[in-house]
């Protein structure tokens, strides 16, 4: 992973920001697991002995999972350095996730299903948002390192982070 510093001018004092890119390996590593995620997924709602209803919930309240932690994500990546979404966005995009969380885990609850299937389900969805902010992250450090690469201007604000 290499890394840069830049100097980001936000709120009352300027601060350094350090922009990591990811070696080509985690960012593989990143998709298969999120590809992976998404697979055992589907092939846990497909094969789930329940009516077909049941595999419809349970799949939307994964896409309602997968869809908030993305937009959580950004939320928070936008905000990380200076406040640039409403207070009543923020909360918005919260109670959305908890929402979807509470509401999937409550579908899972009462469905008809094996113990072990619950747990594999449970699982596989928990992997899903796990893997869902993982690739956020690398995708949107990947855009900062390019924005920082292709940043016209002062060079000198951007500096090699210190040696560890």
């Amino acid at each position: 992973m290499t890394a840069a510093a830049v100097v980001v001018k936000g709120g009352n004092m300027p601060q350094q920001m350090i922009v990591r890119r990811d070696t080509n390996t985690w960012t593989f590593q990143v998709w298969a697991s999120f590809s992976l995620a998404v697979l055992l997924c589907g092939m846990g709602i497909i094969n789930m002995p329940s009516e077909n209803l049941d595999r419809a919930f349970l799949a939307l309240g994964y896409f309602f999972c997968l869809s908030s932690s993305f937009v959580l994500s950004k939320t928070m990546r936008d905000n990380q350095i200076e406040r640039v979404d409403t207070n009543a966005w923020v909360f918005q995009v919260w109670v959305a996730f908890g929402i979807a969380l509470l509401l999937t885990a409550w579908g899972l609850v009462r469905m008809n299903i094996g113990t072990w299937e619950k747990a594999y389900m449970c699982a596989t969805w928990l992997y899903l948002i796990s893997s869902a902010f993982t690739l956020q992250k690398a995708i949107r450090d990947k855009h900062d390192a390019d924005l920082l690469d292709h940043q016209p201007g002062d060079d000198a604000a951007r500096t090699p982070p210190p040696e560890s």
